[in-house]
């Protein structure tokens, strides 16, 4: 779901360069990890880099294909009415989590870095009973804007423009959590030269501005 607005954006770009329709359907990344997982045919998949690293070591994409999109960071929400706290530093951060009555976090990759973080911190444990995770494809932001949380964590990408809520920024660098989204060829795709081509330009510096746009920055070539 981070990708999302980027991935339409893109697929709409490249349509235009080469009139070939491209439309990626959004669901949470659990859930197309397992579509990809039980069989289902696509041509192209976008996930977290090791979901796509996994789906490849389970015989589903194409190894040789993959190819890194964008660098993603976490950023911090909260009420669009709330008095914002302080997130300058690791310390300011901590106290704010444990101030807040309810945190909102994903389900995805970044979520699983942020318990750990918490974890590491040593208050994983006192504020268990305040934790709320966002289910499989709802945004961590629409649960801040609705009061269900007063602190929101998830990709930078998918809080801006929420209304409702406050993008304070993202975490500082010494506790950002980093996200590769990746994309690869499916097995059995049907029209393989058309992903290729797809997916050279979704690496492409023809794309950076669109991810840059999007709260990402583009992903380094191997």
């Amino acid at each position: 779901m981070a990708t999302r607005g980027l991935l339409d954006e893109l697929a709409a770009a490249y349509t235009q360069r080469t009139d070939v329709p491209v439309s990626f359907v959004a669901v949470g990344g659990v859930e197309a990890a397992r579509r990809v997982a039980d069989g289902e045919q696509f041509d192209v998949v976008a996930l977290a880099s090791d979901a796509i690293d996994k789906l490849v070591a389970a015989g589903r994409l194409d190894a040789a294909g993959k190819v890194d999109i964008v660098r993603s960071e976490v950023g911090i929400a909260v009420p669009a009415d709330a008095q914002p706290p302080g997130i300058a530093t690791e310390d300011a951060v901590r106290h704010a989590v444990r101030a807040a009555a309810r945190i909102a976090y994903s389900t995805g990759p970044s979520g699983v870095a942020l318990i750990a973080l918490f974890e590491r911190w040593g208050i994983a444990d006192d504020i268990r009973g305040r934790l709320v995770q966002a289910p499989p494809g709802v945004p961590v932001g629409s649960l801040v804007a609705r009061g269900e949380a007063a602190l929101g964590f998830q990709q930078m990408s998918e809080l801006i423009g929420v209304e409702g809520i406050r993008l304070l920024g993202p975490l500082p660098p010494e506790i950002q959590i980093v996200t590769t989204f990746s994309a690869a060829l499916g097995l059995g795709a049907a029209q393989p030269a058309e992903v290729r081509s797809l997916l050279d330009f979704m690496a492409s510096d023809d794309s950076a501005e669109a991810k840059r746009r999007h709260g990402m920055a583009p992903a380094p070539q191997r």
